[in-house]
């Protein structure tokens, strides 16, 4: 973390406001048309040490034409203010928006929830706002955003009792971007990648209770169906493979991965901690089985095999070691 750390240790004295899940408008889930996967899902693996130069060189293995012209919502993970992998490189961060400026993009929003930490102090200590004035993009904090702000899903088809709520921004977005980091979670996710970093879509209310629920797995996954990034990054340059998802037992993994099926993406991501070597709920449960994953597949969310997955690779080098996840995941 070099350019925009900001540590200004600013108190937060904002207060979420009263939020009533009840009050808004709710879409049942289950006449929402299930996204289907549409053949095998292509996974761009790129080895690297650096995150800024990753960034780059695994964006130009996608196809991102869709990108121009088009109002680009971008979701970091800001779980809290640690370093990475705990939470989103500034750095890896900058170069992402400016890869999605160069593209066309017609505007680029970012927008995010922390927790446990505040939102707005999380934001600060990253320099989150005096990158935004100094690239051109917008920045929401959904702890503050209206309740006609949200979008309610009803709890039909789920394991939400009362369903949940996304931001209107995201549901209706004309291009989602989601980058997240490559770790286990030790409070019940086992672990928390691209599925996973939906929960900071949610509102701050809803989380405890999902994290106290025996089906808090399932209910990662069902968040998505809500929305589909068009585009997602992980950055797996280091990893935790046990604890996390703030602090944790950190490795170096020395990859980045992207794709725009979130089951794919999670299940190379879990693959390479298996790689790494694991705790036990990730070494001991097969990856395709994985609750998270496993409930993704069955809500029709994306692939249901390794064997449906395509690398794409930018050498020999670099195919050889994604086919060697391929075992992994099996």
């Amino acid at each position: 973390m070099k350019h925009w750390i900001n540590r200004l240790g600013r108190r937060d004295f904002l207060k979420t406001a009263g939020f009533s899940l009840a009050a808004l408008p709710s879409i049942d889930l289950l006449r929402l048309p299930l996204p289907r996967p549409k053949g095998p899902a292509r996974v761009a693996v790129v080895r690297t040490a650096d995150r800024e130069e990753g960034v780059s060189r695994i964006l130009k293995l996608m196809d991102l034409s869709r990108m121009a012209g088009r109002h680009v919502v971008l979701k970091p993970n800001f779980n809290s203010a640690d370093p990475a992998p705990a939470a989103t490189d500034p750095d890896m961060l900058a170069r992402l928006v400016r890869e999605i400026q160069d593209r066309g993009a017609r505007k680029i929003t970012l927008g995010e929830s922390s927790g446990p930490q505040g939102t707005a102090r999380v934001m600060a200590e990253y320099g989150v706002h005096d990158m935004a004035r100094a690239m051109g993009f917008d920045v929401v904090n959904y702890d503050e955003i209206a309740d006609t702000d949200w979008v309610r899903f009803g709890p039909e088809g789920t394991h939400w009792p009362e369903g949940f709520a996304l931001p209107r921004h995201v549901v209706e977005a004309e291009y989602n971007v989601a980058t997240c980091c490559l770790k286990t979670h030790g409070f019940g996710g086992v672990f928390t990648m691209a599925l996973k970093l939906s929960v900071g879509l949610t509102p701050r209310q809803i989380r405890r209770p999902m994290h106290r629920s025996d089906d808090m797995r399932l209910m990662i996954a069902e968040l998505n169906l809500g929305y589909r990034p068009d585009l997602i990054v992980v950055d797996g340059v280091t990893a935790f493979t046990d604890g996390g998802p703030s602090t944790g037992e950190e490795k170096r993994a020395d990859v980045m991965i992207a794709g725009d099926d979130p089951v794919a993406v999670d299940a190379v991501g879990v693959a390479v901690l298996r790689k790494l070597g694991s705790n036990e709920a990730i070494m001991n449960t097969p990856v395709f089985q994985q609750e998270q994953i496993a409930r993704a597949v069955d809500i029709g969310l994306g692939v249901g095999s390794p064997d449906l997955i395509e690398f794409v690779t930018p050498d020999a080098a670099t195919r050889d070691y994604a086919e060697s996840l391929r075992p992994l995941m099996a």
